[in-house]
C-alpha cells in the first residue's frame, strides 16, 4: 500500500489565517506611516495622534497610543471579517498567495470605501478644522494646522495604503493556506493495480 500524506484542512482556518495576516499587515503599515511622518517632517506617530485627537483625546501622547491601538484593532477585525466571508464565498478565499493578494486588494479597497473615507470626511477632518481655533494646547493646534490642507493627500495616500494592506493580508493568509499552517496531516492509503503496494 502506498501512503500519501495530505493536509486535513478546514475552511474555518481562513478566519485564523486572515486575522493573523491582518495583525501582521497592520504592523507593517504602521511602519510605513512612521516613514511618512519622517518624510513630511512631523514627529513619528503624528498620524495616529490625528486619529486619537479626532476622538477627543487632548494629550498628544495619549492620542498617539489610542490611534495606534485602534489602527491595529481595525486591521485585525478587517482580516477576521475577510476570513468569515471567505467561509461562505469561496471565490474570494485566500487559497494561495497570488489569488489571495488579488482578493485582498479588493478587500482593502472595500475597507477604504466603507470605513476610512467616511470617517476621514465626516469625523476626522471636521474635528481637525474645529481644533484650529479651539485647540486645548499648542501641540494639538499644530497637528490640526499641519493636516488642515492635506485632506486630498491623506485620502489618496490612504487609498494606496489600503491596497498595500489588502495585498499583504491576502498574500500572507494565502501562503498560510498553501503551507497548511495549524493543520493536521492525514495519511491516505492507495491500492496498486496488481494488489497492495508497499
Amino acid at each position: 500500500m502506498h501512503m500519501d500524506r495530505r493536509y486535513d484542512t478546514s475552511p474555518k482556518l481562513f478566519i485564523i489565517y486572515c486575522s493573523l495576516a491582518g495583525f501582521t499587515s497592520s504592523w507593517a503599515i504602521s511602519g510605513l506611516l512612521v516613514i511618512v511622518d519622517l518624510v513630511s517632517e512631523t514627529p513619528p506617530g503624528t498620524f495616529f495622534a490625528v486619529i486619537g485627537t479626532s476622538l477627543g483625546f487632548n494629550d498628544p501622547t495619549t492620542a498617539q497610543y489610542v490611534g495606534f491601538v485602534l489602527h491595529l484593532l481595525t486591521g485585525i477585525t478587517a482580516g477576521n471579517i475577510y476570513g468569515q466571508i471567505a467561509l461562505f464565498w469561496s471565490k474570494i478565499a485566500p487559497l494561495n498567495p497570488t489569488h489571495g493578494s488579488i482578493m485582498g486588494m479588493i478587500v482593502g479597497v472595500a475597507l477604504w470605501a466603507v470605513l476610512f473615507f467616511p470617517l476621514a470626511t465626516y469625523v476626522i477632518q471636521p474635528r481637525l478644522d474645529s481644533l484650529i481655533l479651539s485647540a486645548p494646547n499648542q501641540e494639538i493646534q499644530g497637528i490640526s494646522l499641519h493636516f488642515h490642507q492635506l485632506y486630498f493627500v491623506v485620502i489618496g495616500g490612504s487609498f494606496i495604503f489600503h491596497l498595500i494592506y489588502g495585498a499583504m493580508v491576502g498574500f500572507i493568509s494565502g501562503r498560510m493556506t498553501e503551507l497548511g499552517i495549524f493543520t493536521k496531516m492525514k495519511t491516505i492509503g492507495k491500492i496498486g493495480a496488481k494488489g497492495v503496494s508497499p
